[in-house]
């Protein structure tokens, strides 16, 4: 989506704070230690790049869908220092750190931003093509087919239930609707502004006769949830969820998964993907045009979508853009599975482009407080 998608880093620091250290993550998944063999890349590359010495990124708070593992696992790896920069920044400072700080020493390899400033970033010239070794298992829908960019983690939007107050908790869109639940569902945020909310309105438009084309008939779900009472506008956080003043929270996956984590000592949240109206939104990895060490960003870029870094992605609680393709072969370890709602759920996860994004966003604007009356 656009900047305002997940409300910002800063925001959901909290996602990976309770995940393995790098360390502990070494013994659990192959290919993590530094006496392995090196994870897709050529002699060559990791040659060059240990030569570069060091990799410069931005916009990467440790714990955030787990990059403190992450380069903590590359660093030991490869022997490469990595620099961050500005690790709240949008997608937007992304993008214009590379624009003012091209040619310097300091200027970003690498940035992780929003699939409309992924197109951006294409269409001004600002990425480097390249495509990883395991490019042919990156989903067609979430990478530039000439390699400029590519969809690193998503998350899908997710019911978090607080058990001690809901009995019974929903699993389709439809059982929202019913009379027990009045009062309890919220959302993270108003769709006019925060992402998960706006994702949380097409996911319902999906489940009930919309489409990536038609956001509208999500907008008269709740409108509907409002008319009956249950949709409360109270921003659904993380304390809201433990104490049940939203008891019922429409959220990204990985937030209620890293709450359900963090609150098992005192309550038991319970999460749901519904089996209709899977929509999913992503982040893109993406190399400099201006990049002052390009084959440490190649290398990291390699490191990030082979198996190892696509499962400390997952450790997090962001589910790789490889993840299906990881789930058919059989590499994901038994133990990460199970913290994690059935795989089936994200086959037929929706992601919208860039057009359906802007003009879903142009109806929400226009139609939602003028039919959701709370």
């Amino acid at each position: 989506m656009t900047q305002n998608r997940w409300r910002g880093r800063r925001d959901f620091l909290k996602l990976s704070a309770y995940a393995l250290g790098a360390g502990a993550l070494s013994t659990v998944f192959p290919g993590l230690s530094s006496s392995a063999p090196a994870a897709n890349g050529a002699d060559e590359l990791i040659k060059s790049a240990v030569d570069e010495g060091r990799l410069n990124v931005i916009a990467l708070p440790p714990n955030w869908a787990n990059y403190g593992a992450i380069i903590a696992a590359f660093e030991k790896k490869y022997g490469l220092r990595v620099h961050g920069a500005s690790p709240t920044a949008s997608s937007a400072e992304e993008l214009q750190a590379i624009r003012a700080l091209k040619h310097q020493s300091r200027a970003p390899d690498t940035v992780d931003v929003d699939p409309a400033f992924a197109q951006i970033g294409r269409e001004q010239g600002l990425f480097m093509p390249y495509k990883v070794s395991t490019w042919d298992t990156i989903p067609g829908s979430m990478k530039d087919a000439e390699g400029h960019w590519y969809g690193d983690y998503f998350g899908v939007i997710s019911f978090g239930v607080n058990r001690h107050v809901v009995k019974q908790a929903p699993r389709s869109w439809d059982d929202l609707k019913h009379p027990k639940y009045k009062g309890q569902i919220a959302l993270n945020g108003n769709p006019l502004r925060a992402g998960a909310a706006f994702g949380a309105v097409w996911a319902a438009a999906l489940s009930n006769g919309g489409s990536l084309d038609d956001i509208t008939p999500g907008i008269e779900f709740f409108a509907d949830l409002a008319k009956r009472g249950n949709y409360i506008p109270i921003e659904a956080k993380p304390a809201t969820l433990e104490n049940g003043q939203t008891p019922i929270a429409v959220d990204w996956d990985f937030l209620n998964l890293s709450y359900r984590k963090q609150f098992a000592r005192y309550v038991d949240i319970e999460v749901h993907i519904p089996e209709q109206g899977v929509f999913g939104d992503y982040y893109c990895q993406a190399i400099s045009h201006f990049a002052p060490d390009p084959n440490a960003a190649r290398l990291w870029e390699n490191f990030l979508y082979s198996d190892a870094g696509q499962l400390l992605y997952l450790q997090g609680y962001a589910h790789p853009a490889r993840f299906n393709d990881m789930v058919k072969r059989g590499v994901i370890p038994e133990s990460v599975m199970a913290k994690l709602p059935p795989s089936a759920t994200y086959e037929n996860v929706a992601f919208s482009n860039a057009v359906q994004t802007r003009k879903a966003q142009e109806t929400v604007g226009h139609l939602w407080q003028k039919m959701v009356r709370v």
